[in-house]
């Protein structure tokens, strides 16, 4: 009866109102056919550069990101970074890239406002996510660049964020959605981000400054380490399409989704409420485990998977997709772009 109520779900989000439309330069089709994600557009011509191409097509890619959330751009020319940060202007009504603000992952800014993806362990995954959902302040669309693929995996799987929503339990939902989730965070202990790094300042008095601004309490504690915390949203309504989307990183904040082996350890050496983050309902009390499992569940039967191919270009809109990374062998270089930023209404 669930699966039942769940593929009745499925079936009426909006996908309807726009059709594929191949033409001489280029041919249209999906790299997962079941999931219809991401789109896959790919030039007809050689030498076809993308930011020409897609200036002469923004509109019509708009009504294909609102209709499936990503659109995989492939054998166009973009060989340096200048071409990536061309065809972001080209796909996007912004007039700037936006600088990657209280950040929760290390990266390494490699040109203006062009970063490095995030730089965690190659044996390390990435669970599926939204870009910045931690917070009340999110990009509204997130760029890739394959400018290397792996030698083995890498790909960077993406998943639906509507029917991941649909896929959660409405009892689920309607915690996530009365209470919203509480982000805890200690940089204290040389396990995370530094202070300094996520707020991008070595002046206390600048952090103070943005955590009062942003509603995020904050307590300065000994040798030098901060503790913050922050009430935002669980689930959000798109504003262009009126959708409603799973967006937070409950799952992610939480020490479940941990490795066994480092979750014990943390466990050891820190108190719960010093942990290096964690998440919880809005009102402070624990989430249920059953719930954690339930919503990496729904993430991973919306999960698709493609292999990077040099070149690529990923064009995501950050609150209809999350996205991740698997693990990976050999050099790896995918670099990232962010645009439209977008403030959530969060009390």
């Amino acid at each position: 009866m669930r699966s039942t109520k769940i593929l009745e779900t499925l079936k009426t989000t909006k996908r309807q109102a726009v059709g594929l439309r191949d033409d001489s330069f280029v041919k249209v089709s999906f790299a997962d056919e079941l999931r219809r994600l991401p789109l896959v557009i790919e030039p007809r011509v050689a030498g076809l550069r993308l930011s020409e191409w897609a200036t002469q097509h923004r509109a019509l890619l708009s009504e294909y990101l609102d209709r499936h959330g990503a659109i995989l751009f492939r054998g166009f020319e973009v060989r340096q970074v200048r071409d990536f940060e061309e065809a972001i202007r080209a796909t996007t009504a912004a007039t700037e890239l936006l600088e990657y603000e209280y950040r929760s992952t290390p990266r390494t800014q490699v040109s203006g406002r062009i970063y490095t993806s995030t730089e965690y362990p190659a044996e390390l995954s990435i669970p599926l996510h939204n870009e910045m959902a931690y917070s009340l302040h999110w990009p509204m669309k997130v760029y890739f660049h394959c400018v290397l693929p792996a030698q083995q995996g890498g790909e960077t799987p993406i998943a639906d964020s509507r029917r991941v929503y649909a896929r959660i339990s409405p009892s689920v939902r309607a915690r996530f959605a009365e209470k919203g989730v509480l982000y805890v965070r200690n940089y204290s202990n040389g396990l995370d981000l530094s202070w300094r790094n996520v707020f991008q300042t070595e002046n206390k008095a600048e952090v103070e400054d943005y955590c009062r601004r942003e509603r995020i309490e904050f307590e300065w504690k000994p040798g030098d380490g901060l503790r913050t915390s922050q009430r935002c949203q669980a689930i959000a309504r798109h504003p262009r399409t009126g959708e409603t989307v799973w967006f937070n990183q409950a799952h992610l904040f939480h020490p479940a989704s941990l490795e066994e082996n480092v979750r014990q350890m943390l466990s050891a050496e820190f108190a719960e409420q010093d942990l290096p983050r964690n998440a919880y309902y809005g009102d402070g009390a624990r989430i249920e485990t059953s719930s954690l499992n339930e919503i990496l569940e729904a993430y991973r039967q919306e999960t698709a998977i493609s292999a990077w191919q040099k070149g690529d270009v990923l064009m995501v809109d950050n609150m209809l997709v999350a996205h991740g990374r698997r693990p990976y062998s050999g050099p790896r270089k995918i670099i990232v772009g962010m645009a439209e930023l977008f403030t959530s209404n969060e009390s």
